[in-house]
């Protein structure tokens, strides 16, 4: 352990893996405050923090099988000539998984009943199921968060600790990001639209047609930007 510490390589990779990891778990925040917005507000904040007290362990079980982790691109069977992977499968289930999620959520926004407070839709969702999803959410986006830590560190202990902070990170922005789609609906609408876009990007990387992350990335920027226009617009108007 003093061998790392005093290492500037770990320190470099730890910190260039910390800031990887923040930024890939931003989109992340946004659906896991969306997952908490369903619940009173007094079980909020519980189920933001022990459902990502839950997700970093499950992101360290994933780290301790590394080494398979490592080989999940060699195929295990050919179907119709292609070549199936078990990282292929995983992106595909997970694709499916976001597409579901977002579909039901969108479904419940546009035909759902209407209700004047936040809590009282959330009566049909227990603390636990909240909970649950947040773990399942975290799991389906640390797929390629893991797969980087695995490409960019060489000790596992630099990979838990770069991922312990990003965790704790996600946490305290949690709130205040939560807060912001509450006062501002809209924005819980395009969220999920971006987590069906995410959905399908997976599914199709799944199946070997590999989706650009900067056109994610792109079209996610120039949709917030529109929204952030549409809510000063909103705000110059009540002024």
């Amino acid at each position: 352990m003093i061998t790392l510490l005093s290492d500037p390589a770990v320190w470099a990779a730890f910190l260039t893996l910390t800031v990887l990891e923040i930024v890939l778990g931003i989109d992340n925040v946004i659906f896991i405050s969306i997952a908490a917005a369903r619940l009173p507000e007094e079980h909020r904040a519980r189920a933001r923090l022990i459902g990502l007290s839950g997700a970093l362990l499950l992101r360290i079980v994933l780290l301790f099988f590394i080494a398979t982790l490592v080989g999940l691109s060699e195929p295990f069977v050919t179907v119709f000539g292609w070549d199936v992977s078990w990282r292929d499968v995983i992106l595909v289930l997970g694709g499916l998984f976001l597409i579901y999620k977002a579909s039901t959520e969108i479904f419940d926004e546009v035909e759902g009943e209407i209700t004047t407070d936040v809590g009282q839709s959330a009566v049909r969702v227990t603390l636990s199921a909240v909970i649950v999803q947040i773990m399942l959410l975290d799991l389906v986006f640390s797929i390629d968060s893991v797969i980087t830590a695995v490409g960019i560190a060489d000790h596992i202990e630099v990979m838990i600790a770069a991922m312990s902070v990003a965790i704790v990170v996600m946490m305290i922005a949690a709130t205040p990001i939560s807060n912001f789609v509450e006062a501002h609906p809209s924005t819980k609408m395009l969220a999920l639209a971006f987590l069906l876009m995410v959905g399908m990007a997976l599914v199709a990387d799944g199946f070997q047609f590999h989706v650009e992350r900067g056109f994610i990335y792109a079209a996610m920027l120039f949709g917030g930007g529109v929204e952030m226009l549409n809510l000063l617009r909103q705000k110059r108007r009540r002024a």
